[in-house]
């Protein structure tokens, strides 16, 4: 029986072993033999956390000291971000031996960051097997299921029993990365036939024959260029822990985990959570980045943004004679411009991940405007009421004067909310249906960008209605 954990204790060895690691630290230069010995027994995960303190020189160091079995460990988590720097690091026949140990799917995505020339030069120095291997998950485009794929997998041959399958598993155990599934597979063509579940197998008698404990359905496949978000999508429906990849003739290339999903997920969760911002996605995580690739990455869409709210000032130039005459409508700017840029945002946020999670399709465009379209005057006419409330008991308390047309000011106000949380709402659900039509990432229709966009339009409806609403009293 497993023991249960508590999560509060786990914790507080964790604290424990990080105050152990923090007096060795403090005692001097760390030893490296030292440190792995200390290291050999923890968690892989914890191991990398420990060897993310330290720098790559002591902590390729530290790897080389560990037992081989733990240094692959460490370095298959696709997490860890040393590992480029430590295999680079480490003596050529070394890395050679860690490389051809390590599972092939996080071997690819390795040489796939790695600089030249020591892409090059370690490369050129592998197994020509491992080289194939290699070679052949390296040629799928990024974030597709085949660039995802490990091809360490478990087959069988559609007329063997399962003892015979049980036997083979026990043989090949250690050279597979996982074994969630074994793939059944016709003995002539190896065509997939049936995947059969670890679970099922051992359930059955070893005499009987492995097809007789398989599901009566087809097994759930990818194509290997299918985007990474639905094989996602694929293995969530599903509920698998892996999927198999396969070719035109139904030949299983490699499979799928649900752990590399879920790596990818969070990646593309957090790229898209960078353009959310206003900028272009990191390459690296935040502290390891340059200084220059950072300014890149930002300055790039903050002078598009920056020229895009020039606009607004142009806007106000052209009812500057308004403005004069009806000085108090500038009290309120701010409040309409950030409402119309606040509706535009959420309509925005809420279409980008409908769009992501396929829950609409790009020819739902005029089935999100109709809906989009009422609430907008909904939300509107409910910021429009809060905006002529208050200025009324602020002019009612005596809290500001606004003038002998006050009345006339606050219905100007509540109509050009309504019609500019209105427009908000429509046009920032329709940009990221208008970018994605044009090839563009939806997300690239970021909250910043929408809400400049807003900020220009929402001048000129404001003063629009101004100028319906006040002419012949302030105008």
């Amino acid at each position: 029986m497993n023991e249960i954990r508590d999560p509060a204790e786990d914790r507080r060895l964790d604290a424990v072993r990080a105050d152990a690691r923090a007096d060795t630290l403090q005692d001097g230069p760390v030893d490296p033999v030292a440190l792995a010995a200390e290291l050999a027994g923890e968690h892989p995960a914890d191991i990398a956390a420990a060897l993310d303190e330290q720098e790559p020189e002591t902590a390729a160091a530290v790897l080389a000291s560990l037992p081989h079995e733990r240094r692959i460990e460490v370095l298959d988590l696709p997490d860890f971000d040393l590992s480029n720097d430590l295999i680079e690091a480490l003596p050529g026949e070394e890395a050679v031996r860690v490389i051809t140990a390590m599972s092939a799917d996080r071997a690819a995505d390795l040489f796939r960051w790695m600089e030249e020339p020591a892409r090059s030069e370690l490369f050129g120095r592998l197994p020509a097997e491992t080289q194939n291997e290699l070679n052949r998950l390296l040629s799928w485009p990024e974030h597709t299921a085949g660039s995802l794929m490990t091809t360490e997998f478990v087959t069988a041959p559609a007329n063997w029993t399962i003892g015979d399958t049980l036997r083979h598993i026990r043989a090949i155990e250690r050279t597979r990365e996982t074994i969630y599934a074994i793939y059944v597979l016709d003995p002539a063509s190896h065509k997939l036939l049936k995947a059969v579940t670890l679970r099922r197998l051992i359930t059955g008698e070893p005499n009987q024959p492995l097809l007789s404990v398989a599901p009566s359905h087809d097994p759930i496949t990818v194509d290997p260029l299918m985007d990474r978000e639905d094989v996602a999508r694929l293995i969530l429906k599903y509920d698998l822990l892996a999927v198999p990849v396969v070719d035109e003739r139904e030949n299983v290339l490699g499979i799928v985990t649900v752990d590399d999903v879920m790596d990818a997920m969070i990646e593309e969760a957090t790229e898209d959570a960078q353009k959310f911002g206003g900028m272009e996605a990191l390459d690296e995580p935040y502290m390891e980045i340059g200084f220059l690739s950072m300014l890149k990455k930002r300055a790039g869409w903050l002078c598009v943004l920056f020229l895009g709210e020039m606009f607004t000032a142009s806007a106000m130039q052209h009812f500057e004679g308004e403005l004069e005459r009806a000085i108090v409508l500038t009290l309120f700017i701010p409040l309409i411009m950030s409402s119309g840029g606040n509706s535009g945002s959420q309509a925005t946020s809420l279409i980008i991940r409908a769009l992501a999670l396929h829950e609409i399709q790009l020819g739902d465009w005029w089935r999100v405007a109709l809906r989009e379209l009422p609430s907008g005057l909904a939300l509107g006419a409910i910021l429009g009421t809060l905006g002529m409330v208050r200025i009324t008991a602020w002019q009612l308390i005596g809290l500001h004067d606004y003038g002998p047309y006050w009345m006339l000011v606050a219905l100007t106000v509540g109509s050009a909310l309504v019609a500019i949380v209105t427009f908000g709402s429509l046009i920032g659900s329709m940009l990221p249906f208008a970018l994605r039509r044009l090839g563009f990432d939806p997300a690239s229709a970021s909250a910043p960008f929408v809400a400049t966009f807003i900020d220009v339009t929402g001048l000129v409806i404001y003063f629009s209605v101004a100028l319906v609403i006040l002419h012949g009293t302030l105008l």
